[in-house]
């Protein structure tokens, strides 16, 4: 599970490069640091997501998700308080508000599900589309102009989902579109940030975003009349969920301010890799070569469309500002 999905932000933050020293050493230094801090996010997101499957074999999944959004909005209360923010803004109640809260639920509760049901790896690669469809829907709801390299990386990326679920043939599991419909979510709550008042920072987003999971994770754990249960080993793996996502919430804010998107932005697919690891090591997963393959075409083509998306803002940020 995780936070915000920057793919599809407009803004062009102008990193912070020391006048001190040659300009092109400067560039060097604040890419690097940016890549650091993403690779470092996606680690902490693959990390989250083992915790809660981990938590997942003794805790009910409404338990865990009413627990996850308390600990995260507390948290973000606290950042929020510090920065000196309204924890509770009007603007809360807008509509993109409204529906950024109901994707959330649904991106995060059946992603839960698939990384229970399904192996990590798996779910995780599916996830990476998150991106193709959030630049579907801003080309849809946005009017954002889509080139046709673009929208050929989105097929290409597409046929890489396909291959891994396996819609039709005998490998093909339905559980597996869980991860399909928690992409839609995320793709969905991304969209709705972008379109949310300005007004609201991204820790207020945060507050809100977690508060939600709880009145969820209550009802989900009343639907399913299981007895709450939680030992101490669930406990710790929970808290430490919390602990790796808002961490990877922070890394990522700071990595997407402290270089050049375009160079930083596909270092969030390194967050795959880390997936494939700990499916393989800590819960004896084994990709077959299919899913390998359709998780190659996923991350380079939602890689693709990353970088010629920020190249194009970038442009067009220049022309606007010449």
């Amino acid at each position: 599970m995780h936070f915000v999905d920057s793919s599809i932000t407009t803004v062009i933050y102008k990193p912070y490069r020391p006048k001190t020293i040659h300009p092109i050493i400067g560039v060097i230094l604040t890419n690097t640091k940016g890549s650091l801090y993403m690779v470092a996010a996606m680690a902490a997101f693959a990390i989250e997501d083992m915790l809660i499957k981990s938590a997942a074999e003794t805790t009910s999944l409404g338990q865990i998700l009413a627990l996850f959004g308390l600990g995260g909005m507390l948290i973000f209360m606290l950042l929020t308080w510090r920065k000196g923010e309204k924890i509770f803004h009007p603007a809360i109640l807008s509509t993109p508000i409204l529906i950024r809260a109901t994707c959330e639920v649904v991106g995060r509760f059946t992603f839960a599900l698939a990384i229970t049901l399904t192996p990590l790896s798996s779910a995780s690669a599916i996830l990476q589309a998150t991106p193709l469809i959030a630049m579907i829907g801003a080309a849809l709801l946005f009017g954002e102009q889509v080139g046709v390299k673009r929208w050929l990386a989105v097929l290409v990326g597409f046929i890489g989902v396909l291959m891994i679920i396996r819609p039709g043939l005998e490998g093909f599991e339905a559980t597996s579109l869980l991860a399909v419909i928690a992409t839609l979510g995320f793709a969905g709550r991304d969209l709705a940030t972008r379109a949310a008042p300005p007004v609201l920072s991204n820790m207020q987003l945060g507050v809100y975003g977690f508060f939600v999971l709880i009145p969820a994770g209550v009802a989900i754990q009343i639907y399913q009349n299981e007895p709450a249960q939680l030992n101490t080993t669930a406990s710790i793996q929970i808290i430490g969920a919390i602990i790796f996502g808002v961490a990877a919430y922070n890394a990522l804010t700071i990595a997407m301010r402290a270089g050049d998107v375009s160079v930083i932005a596909p270092f969030r697919y390194t967050r795959l890799l880390f997936a494939l690891a700990l499916g393989i090591f800590i819960f004896g997963e084994s990709p077959d070569l299919m899913t390998l393959l359709g998780s190659l075409l996923v991350v380079l083509s939602g890689g693709y469309t990353l970088t010629q998306t920020r190249k194009m803002l970038t442009v067009t940020t220049i022309k606007d500002g010449t």
